[in-house]
């Protein structure tokens, strides 16, 4: 266990990617450029998912609200994007780049904005 760690804090610096073991990721994540991705250990990632430079995807909230998001498949979620909170990220949404995520994107919506809101329905395909 103890070599893993250090391998793991290794490739952290390397690469300035924060992917703990425990993140269930499904296949064909596609990670766009280097640096700045925090993800929290209890993060969900479906399936063809792209994820831009700086992103975080962490914990957040209050009570029963306190969680992760969960992030759908065929999601693209843009540069320096911050996703908190025990939220749901549908199939095919795309995340603007900057934006702050704390509350559920529906099935092929567009969210863009601190707080992010919904702009559109037209989904990530041509992003992913």
């Amino acid at each position: 266990m103890l070599p893993m760690y250090f391998w793991q804090k290794g490739i952290e610096i390397i690469t300035g990617i924060s992917i703990p073991a425990s993140a269930q990721i499904g296949h064909s994540f596609y990670i766009a450029h280097f640096g700045g991705i925090i993800l929290n250990s209890n993060t969900k990632i479906g399936n063809n998912c792209n994820i831009s430079q700086g992103v975080t995807i962490g914990v957040s909230g209050l009570g029963d609200k306190r969680g992760v998001p969960v992030i759908g498949n065929n999601v693209y979620i843009g540069a320096n994007a911050v996703l908190a909170g025990k939220i749901s990220i549908g199939d095919n949404a795309l995340v603007g780049a900057c934006s702050l995520v704390s509350s559920d994107v529906p099935e092929n919506g567009v969210v863009v904005g601190v707080p992010a809101t919904l702009v559109s329905s037209k989904s990530s395909k041509g992003y992913i």
